[in-house]
């Protein structure tokens, strides 16, 4: 067996000037201290030019500039962008034409009623699973299959269908619905279930045939809004798995019947990255003249702070 040699000459190393090498890092990018008194466009401004910090000011342009260009602003997310109190900031881009779809999985009619119906939501699951009382809410369930009928009976998709419920039941907190935001402002909120996911479909008066026959219809009003994608932007926020798949699934869909879509720009924003979410929102759908960016953090930091940098921008 050779011994490993242990006579290497160290004096013969090759060095070369650092002034010569390309570095990733430069003194130009880094931040810049705050200045008592400044705005948040100073604030912005003050980011390093390294990673997220160029990546946050990007999405910010893209999404004013898309709006300012009457494109399609799409924001689909999971139920814990209710749960972390973001319904008003999201009712509030809708009502300024910055957004023009809302989409989101089941859970999210379920904390957006309950936050209209009675200005609270979230369950203590630990507390509920023992006892098995965990989602057992006879108003929670009562409210939403009404909605189901109602878009059974009328063809309507889910989203609207709990909107439009919201607002004739004339709830005490309909101003903070995302469902009501969007029947009253004419904006297409669509909603994507999975039979046995959500607390609903525990209760004996749960219509599951009428439930995916609207949550599909939702789907192919979802396609249509993506068809129109185009030099716009679409925002994932907090899904891992349903949001993504229901996107990929819409972007095949418009390129198969030959619907021109290539340049556009998509987000994904959670405390942690996922794979469906970076694979089908970040790379897959933007491949060639696409752009994606992927933004770790809170939801209850990432979109005040997107949102009010759009307003900016805006104004």
């Amino acid at each position: 067996m050779n011994k490993p040699d242990t006579s290497l000459d160290f004096n013969r190393i090759k060095t070369y000037s650092i002034k010569n090498r390309k570095s990733l890092v430069s003194k130009n990018d880094f931040a810049s201290p705050w200045k008592k008194g400044g705005q948040l466009p100073d604030f912005l401004n003050c980011l390093p030019s390294i990673l997220a910090g160029n990546d946050i000011r990007a999405v910010i342009q893209a999404i004013a500039l898309a709006a300012q260009n009457k494109r399609q602003v799409c924001f689909a997310m999971g139920g814990h962008v209710i749960k972390t109190g973001m319904n008003p900031l999201i009712i509030d881009l809708m009502e300024k034409n910055v957004l023009t779809m809302i989409s989101m999985n089941g859970s999210g009619i379920i904390h957006d009623l309950e936050v209209a119906y009675t200005g609270r939501t979230s369950e203590d699951v630990a507390a509920g699973i023992g006892n098995g009382s965990f989602g057992m809410a006879k108003e929670t369930s009562d409210l939403l299959n009404q909605a189901i009928e109602m878009a059974d009976k009328k063809s309507m998709g889910l989203g609207q269908a709990v909107g439009e419920m919201i607002l004739a039941e004339n709830l005490p907190y309909k101003h903070l619905s995302l469902n009501a935001a969007g029947a009253r402002l004419n904006i297409p909120v669509t909603v994507h279930v999975a039979i046995g996911t959500d607390i609903i479909h525990m209760h004996p008066n749960f219509n599951a045939g009428a439930c995916g026959n609207a949550s599909h219809r939702d789907f192919k009003r979802f396609a249509t809004q993506i068809s129109a994608l185009e030099k716009g932007v679409f925002i994932n926020a907090g899904s891992a798995v349903i949001m993504p798949e229901v996107f990929l699934k819409a972007v095949t869909l418009v390129r198969n019947i030959g619907r021109g879509l290539d340049a556009f720009t998509t987000v994904n924003l959670d405390f942690i990255r996922h794979y469906r979410p970076m694979a089908n929102v970040v790379n897959r759908p933007t491949l060639g003249k696409g752009k994606g960016y992927a933004i770790v953090g809170h939801h209850e930091i990432l979109i005040p702070l997107i949102a009010a940098g759009v307003i900016e921008s805006l104004s």
